[in-house]
Parts: C-alpha cells; sequence; structure tokens
C-alpha cells in the first residue's frame, strides 16, 4: 500500500483529485462531497507518505497552517493571507515528497485541472462563489436597513447628524435617515448626541461632537 501511495501517479491524481474537490467547494453554500473528497486525497497523500518516512510531523503542521491562513483571506482584507497560506501548502507538499523535480510535476499539473475546474464552474456551469453572494447578500441587507457604502462620501463633508451608537472613537452616526458608519476626531460621544463631519478621508468619516 505504501508504495501504490507514493508512485508519481498516483500522488499526481490525489493531489488534483484534492484541487478539483477543493474548487468545487469553493461553489457549494455548504461543505459537501467534493471538499470530503478533496480532504480525504490529500489525507491518503500525507498518510502514504508518513508510513514511507517522508512526511514528518512539521510538514503535516506546515499543511495545516496554510489551511488555516486561507480561511482567514476570507475574513481579512489584503492577501496577505492567502498568498502565505498558498505558499505553506505548496511547501508542505514539497516536504512531505521525496523526489522534489516529481513533486513539482505533480503539482503544477494538479493546479493546471484545478484552475481549469475553476473556469468550468464559472464559465460553462454559470457558477458564482459562495463567498461572493455572501457579500452582496450583505452589502444588500445593509442598504435595506438604510446603511450605505462610505466610498465617495464626501457630500457628507460638513453636514450635521446624530450618534446612533456610542462613538469611542468609532460607531454609527445617522444623517437625513442614512446610518453610516463613522469615527470620532479621537474623543469619546455618547449615544444621541449631535454631531458634524468634519473630515473624509477615503472611506473614513470623521466627525465631531456639536457643543
Amino acid at each position: 500500500m505504501v508504495a501504490f501511495l507514493t508512485d508519481p501517479i498516483v500522488i499526481t491524481v490525489l493531489l488534483t483529485i484534492a484541487g478539483v474537490g477543493i474548487v468545487m467547494e469553493l461553489f457549494s453554500p455548504k461543505f459537501g462531497i467534493p471538499g470530503f473528497i478533496g480532504v480525504f486525497a490529500l489525507l491518503l497523500f500525507f498518510y502514504g507518505h508518513y508510513l514511507a518516512g517522508l512526511a514528518g510531523v512539521g510538514s503535516f503542521v506546515l499543511f495545516v497552517a496554510g489551511i488555516i491562513l486561507i480561511f482567514l483571506e476570507l475574513f481579512l482584507p489584503g492577501a496577505i493571507s492567502g498568498t502565505l497560506g498558498l505558499a505553506a501548502l505548496i511547501f508542505s507538499l514539497f516536504l512531505a515528497g521525496g523526489d522534489t523535480l516529481q513533486m513539482g510535476i505533480s503539482i503544477l499539473i494538479a493546479l493546471f485541472f484545478s484552475i481549469l475546474m475553476f473556469f468550468i464552474m464559472i464559465k460553462i456551469f454559470g457558477k458564482k462563489l459562495v463567498l461572493f453572494n455572501k457579500m452582496i447578500l450583505f452589502d444588500s441587507a445593509r442598504k435595506e436597513d438604510g446603511y450605505v457604502s462610505n466610498i465617495n462620501r464626501t457630500d457628507l463633508l460638513g453636514m450635521e447628524g446624530t450618534a446612533l451608537t456610542i462613538l469611542r472613537p468609532a460607531g454609527t452616526a445617522i444623517f437625513n435617515t442614512e446610518r453610516v458608519d463613522v469615527v470620532s476626531e479621537g474623543g469619546f460621544i455618547d449615544q444621541n448626541a449631535k454631531i458634524k463631519v468634519i473630515k473624509v478621508e477615503g472611506a473614513r468619516i470623521v466627525v465631531r461632537e456639536i457643543k
């Protein structure tokens, strides 16, 4: 079994199944069969290389860390977490593999089919990423509740409103029935206090309490 799981062709197939399964899972509203198959393929990969004495605890820990970093990318701005996660993931596979060249070829083939599946899901099946849909739904919900985006809100400059929540220093204010995320000039502002927009810096709206 060890010889089978560490065979270059089997390694390529396992990594391809894992990549394709994870890509398909990105378009699913909940964790389903493709995700389970992908994770199982990765576990078989590490299990075979562990039995062969090629994969140690360090490579598996690095792999788990990569998965966690990629998951955090869904909630953190920028692409640093996702980039580090992908790098850790690929590096863990190289650590677990015996032949670096063969492992590199297997990873490239797996990436090719994973990217191909990604475009097939979008172009042929018309699927959309679940995360993208959730972001749209969240933004729609905010607008229905009276919230508006802070982007390009220079029209609020000099406008007076009311602190809807306590500003310490960040919070929510209301301007002509519109609820907007704001930040105080630096001090604490009580709820229902009268405020005025004194500065707009991109998405950052700075307010001051009207005494």
